[in-house]
């Protein structure tokens, strides 16, 4: 039970950049929410959860290169995101009539940059010797339900936000990015 509870715990955690990245995004969604809402939330779930089994596996294997570059790759993603979303927010216009801010490659991207922290336990728990299957699908469950409540809480912010939410979600986005780069280098 313990371990669950642990699991549960290490999830929330995790999700929070989830969190911050669908409510910035469910701010300007605005086509289909349901769906959106889905999408996101499944994407970041499988994200979180596949990349706690993918660290663990190169936990296995070579933590130290690892360790040293995740960071640096989640930092130059959310910070370049982060930027375009923030040109896009200083033009001006609805962003919520154009649903580009959803494409495919848009949401991987957010969903490897905010999975960066689940790859780092995936490698702890390599190095500690814990088992990942449970855990990682807890994580997932966990990232899953947070990103789906962040999408229906960034919808209803979007009202308060008016036509500068792309600004207002590449700040996020940089704030993450920046905030993963500062953790590592405190660490060096």
């Amino acid at each position: 039970m313990d371990a669950v509870i642990e699991s549960v715990l290490i999830g929330l955690g995790l999700a929070m950049d989830c969190f911050a990245v669908t409510l910035a995004t469910g701010s300007s969604a605005g086509i289909d929410r349901f769906k959106t809402a889905i999408i996101l939330a499944a994407t970041f779930g499988l994200f979180q959860g596949g990349m706690t089994i993918g660290g663990w596996l190169l936990g296995i294997s070579f933590a130290g290169f690892v360790t040293r570059y995740a960071p640096w790759i989640a930092f130059l993603l959310l910070t370049g995101i982060g930027v375009k979303m923030c040109i896009e927010g200083v033009r001006g216009g609805d962003t919520r009539e154009r649903p580009s801010s959803l494409r495919a490659g848009v949401v991987i991207g957010l969903a490897i940059a905010t999975s960066i922290d689940a790859l780092a336990v995936g490698i702890s728990y390599a190095l500690l010797g814990v088992e990942p299957v449970i855990p990682s699908l807890i994580i997932g469950a966990v990232a899953f339900c947070i990103s789906f409540a962040g999408v229906y809480a960034g919808i209803r912010l979007a009202p308060v936000l008016g036509t500068r939410v792309d600004f207002f979600g590449g700040a996020v986005l940089m704030l993450i990015g920046v905030k993963v780069l500062a953790d590592h280098l405190a660490l060096i």
